[in-house]
């Protein structure tokens, strides 16, 4: 026996039913992590646009404290990086933003979180279900090769039938694994776009943290009173010629 004919004989044995239990468990995951990411990303959700209003609010009194308290009190995933930088605002917009980009690299990472799975599931699935169908078709032509030349006509009726049945099997296993795949990509990319759209949130928020690291609300101020002070001083420095020149005359 070669090689040939022993791995066809070891697929006809087994048959494509093990193929369909393989997809049948592969799907069942695949809707696990579905269910699972929905949760994580429902759980996440917020009004970005108000917090960030509020964030600017807080920024703009320089009251860091309250802008703190208000990320916290917010769930989502761009709350948590920012507060990463108000912890280290201290320390200047550089600290901060580095500390910013490390929060957002771990948030990235929960995020992301299983998406591989239903990425790779939804590009195999068809393939293990076509490999399903060659197993099938392999078994029809051997139910076509067995009806003998002498009984062909005892043959011509239990062999069709048997021929059909393996080719349904195999048709079977390719919807199958078009069923689990299809499913499997189509929420690979609708996550993967919740996740894009929350880091790019993520970015924004932070950027409105490092306008005001960057130029503080106090150094406008400071600018002002000394522009308000210097006329003043110009005025005292112009008086002390002029009372000299009085006392000289008198």
């Amino acid at each position: 026996m070669n090689l040939v004919q022993w791995l066809q004989k070891l697929m006809t044995n087994f048959g494509a039913s093990w193929v369909m239990f393989l997809m049948l468990g592969l799907s069942v995951i695949s809707v696990a992590i579905m269910l699972e990411r929905g949760w994580f990303y429902w759980s996440l959700r917020d009004d970005i646009a108000r917090l960030a209003e509020k964030l600017r609010d807080e920024l703009r009194r320089g009251d860091y404290e309250a802008a703190r308290k208000a990320l916290e009190a917010s769930p989502s995933a761009e709350a948590a990086v920012v507060i990463a930088g108000l912890l280290e605002a201290d320390r200047g917009a550089r600290a901060a933003e580095e500390a910013m980009e490390g929060a957002m690299a771990l948030q990235r990472m929960k995020l992301e979180r299983r998406l591989a799975f239903l990425g790779t599931l939804g590009n195999n699935a068809p393939f293990i279900g076509l490999f399903g169908t060659v197993i099938g078709v392999v078994e029809a032509f051997e139910q076509l090769g067995k009806q003998s030349t002498v009984a062909v006509k005892s043959a011509a009726v239990a062999a069709p039938q048997e021929v059909m049945a393996a080719i349904a099997e195999a048709l079977v296993a390719t919807a199958v694994g078009l069923a689990v795949a299809i499913p499997a990509v189509a929420a690979y990319n609708y996550y993967q776009r919740l996740a894009k759209a929350t880091l790019a949130n993520t970015s924004a928020l932070s950027h409105v943290l490092l306008s005001y690291l960057v130029s503080p609300v106090e150094q406008p101020r400071k600018a002002v009173r000394a522009a308000a002070d210097e006329p003043e001083e110009g005025k005292g420095k112009a008086a002390k010629p002029a009372r000299s020149d009085a006392e000289g005359e008198a």
